[in-house]
């Protein structure tokens, strides 16, 4: 019988990702029952594994099944690691994918004579950035496993693809010579940090 997982979180995106690469580990992942009827998980940790602990922890005391919870964000060079773990939230409390982008490229555009974007990267340029995530797996209130998966790439100027999520538009993946919103959601999360750090963490699960 297939092992179940409830994911901590209401983002579709998130969950269509961690649904397709689950069924090669012969694990079902849903999201945990009435969520956004719980209390929330107030996610003020200052890295993403604290958030991922922190919300993986919360929800986890609400199910006798196992629960996981990813902190996740992009982070660029020429803005000291920003937006990071603000990612979600880069352009104010429930801001929209539009907004946060929007946010990026206005700070970028700002700093771009300081910090002019790399042609290395991409031919008009790209200014460096890596997406991080941490997914942590709890049961009952006690933490299970943590796991990391970081990509590099770079954010260009002009949005390219319809696919993906977030800031996907704008993240120049070099190995494949295209945004992550311009390839499958397949291609994107064999390489992708989300992908790395959930596989990590099916991996773990094996042995549990």
């Amino acid at each position: 019988m297939p092992c179940m997982l409830h994911l901590a979180s209401t983002n579709s995106g998130k969950l269509g990702e961690f649904r397709a690469a689950a069924l090669a580990y012969d694990v079902l992942v849903e999201p945990l029952p009435d969520i956004s009827q719980l209390p929330p998980c107030i996610e003020d940790g200052e890295t993403f594994e604290a958030n991922a602990r922190k919300k993986a922890l919360h929800y986890s005391s609400f199910t006798e099944h196992l629960v996981f919870a990813d902190d996740s964000g992009i982070c660029v060079d020429a803005l000291g690691g920003a937006p990071g773990v603000y990612s979600a939230r880069f352009a104010g409390p429930h801001s929209t994918d539009e907004a946060n982008n929007h946010k990026l490229l206005v700070e970028l555009e700002a700093i771009s004579s300081r910090n002019p974007p790399d042609s290395r990267l991409h031919p008009l340029g790209a200014f460096h950035a890596h997406y991080e995530c941490v997914v942590a797996l709890a049961r009952k209130g006690t933490l299970v496993a943590l796991t990391e998966g970081r990509v590099e790439g770079g954010i260009i100027t002009a949005p390219r693809g319809r696919g993906g999520f977030g800031y996907d538009p704008y993240f120049f993946y070099p190995p494949f010579g295209q945004t992550f919103a311009e390839i499958s959601a397949e291609e994107k999360f064999a390489v992708s940090h989300r992908g790395i750090a959930f596989r990590l963490l099916l991996d773990r699960l094996r042995l549990l």
